[in-house]
Order: structure tokens, then sequence, then C-alpha cells
């Protein structure tokens, strides 16, 4: 399998001392769906958007399709934001904007600021764009202003948004922290099936367990800025989740089955 993020002794100390990234040693191949689980305050957050470089590290490597990331600035920056697109727990849409102009962002890294800020894409871009709404089953929303939508629904738009970047790697920070149980499974399963059917390696942060259960190939456990687990779903059991979490698992560590509030 090709290798497509590696951290190397990676660790984040912020000004304020605080170390939020410990020593981290990782590998993530092509095609894996790894989620991440931890307490608030573990330091899932900080990882994934190390990968990015909206957090900056302080020592050690990242190396992001093939590349040493961890001190890139600029156009080089730029560069890797359009090769590792982003999924937000609040969405982070335009609210006074279409759906599909929201889509179309997606496509800022190889448009350009102007012709995206003027709207003008090429009827290829507009084609992939529409086709991906269509995956996530909104298509008919297209021309619909975003902050008419559900949460649900905006999500999936931001599901469909980072597929139309095109990346190689999707980030998701908690996708589903705002969501009910059932929306909050709807949009995994796009999620999932979206990243498998394009071969995109995909790291999603989750607090539920049952749910990094279900959809994961691979699960990391984080606590206090390092890495206390790493293996496939398939080694994982309650257990192992307590030991992550260094106490009992709770009610609220569990989203819920599908057919809830239905």
């Amino acid at each position: 399998m090709t290798v497509v993020i590696e951290f190397k002794n990676l660790s984040l100390t912020y000004p304020n001392g605080l170390e939020a990234l410990k020593n981290i040693n990782l590998v993530v191949e092509e095609g894996e769906f790894v989620v991440v689980v931890g307490l608030s305050g573990a330091g899932k957050s900080t990882l994934i958007r190390s990968i990015n470089r909206m957090t900056n590290p302080t020592s050690g490597q990242l190396i992001v399709d093939g590349e040493d990331v961890t001190f890139l600035k600029d156009n080089k920056l730029r560069s890797l934001r359009t090769k590792v697109g982003m999924i937000f727990q609040d969405y982070n849409l335009v609210k006074r904007l279409s759906v599909l102009r929201n889509v179309m962002a997606g496509r800022l890294g190889h448009t350009g600021t102007l012709k995206s800020l003027l709207g003008i894409f090429p009827q290829e871009d507009l084609k992939l764009a529409m086709d991906n709404l269509d995956r996530v089953g909104i298509k008919d929303k297209a021309y619909v202003r975003a902050d008419q939508l559900s949460g649900g629904q905006q999500q999936r738009v931001s599901i469909a948004r980072v597929v139309t970047q095109q990346p190689k790697v999707i980030l998701a920070d908690e996708p589903v922290a705002s969501l009910d149980p059932p929306t909050s499974h709807k949009v995994m399963k796009d999620l999932r099936r979206i990243s498998k059917e394009d071969n995109l390696t995909t790291i999603v942060n989750l607090h539920f367990i049952d749910m990094a259960m279900e959809y994961a190939d691979r699960i990391i456990g984080m606590r206090d800025g390092e890495v206390v687990f790493d293996g496939p779903v398939s080694q994982v059991t309650k257990e192992t989740f307590e030991q992550i979490y260094d106490r009992p698992i709770r009610e609220d560590d569990l989203r819920g089955d599908e057919d809830d509030d239905e």
C-alpha cells in the first residue's frame, strides 16, 4: 500500500506551555478510513489540523503525499490545502450563498480567487459539483440558499464541497457532533461510501464510540496528547475504549441507533 500521511516524532506545544501533541508516530495508507477517538482535550483536533497545517507543529516531521509539510508557507501551503480537504463540525458554509456556489468553493484551489468571486467556472467543474450533490442526495437543493437547509443537509453540502475539491486526503473534525442520531448515521454513511468509491484517505474525529466501531477501518485512541491505541476495528473492544478514556464508558459516549427519533 502507498503511505499518504506519516507523523515522525511530531510534537506541538502551544505558547502557554500546553503540550497538545507528544511525540506522535503514525502512518496512514491510501484509502484508509481512520477514526480518532478520545475525550475532549485529548489532542484529536490538533492531530488532524496539523495535517493541513491549521495548527503548527513545533518539532518532528509530518509527511503528506511524499512531501514534508511541517514548515510550509505561502504558495506551498495553499497547494497542500488543495490536496487536503476539511469538513468542520459547524459546516463552514457561506449561508447567504446557494448550495451550488458553496460546493463550487471546493474548486477555489484549481480555478483561482478572481474567477471564483465572479462566479466564472468551467462547465466541467459545474457538472462535477452537481454530480457530487447527487451523490449525497441533495441535487434538488442546488439553487437553495445554504441557510435554508437542515443541519444534516448542510453537512452533506460540506461533503459534496470537499469531494469537488478532488483532494487526496479528507479530514473531518467532529462532523456529526451537532446532529441527531439518525442524521449522524446518514452523514457518516455518505462520507464513508464516497471515500471508498474515490479511494480517498479519510481521518475523522469522533467522540461517539459506537459510530467509531461502525464506520472505521482503523481506530486511533488519544489521551493527553499521546496515541494510546492504534489498531484495526476488529481488535477493538469496550475495554479498549475504557483504556483510551481512562474511565468506564458512559451513555453520552454513544451516539445511538439509526432508528432513534424516527
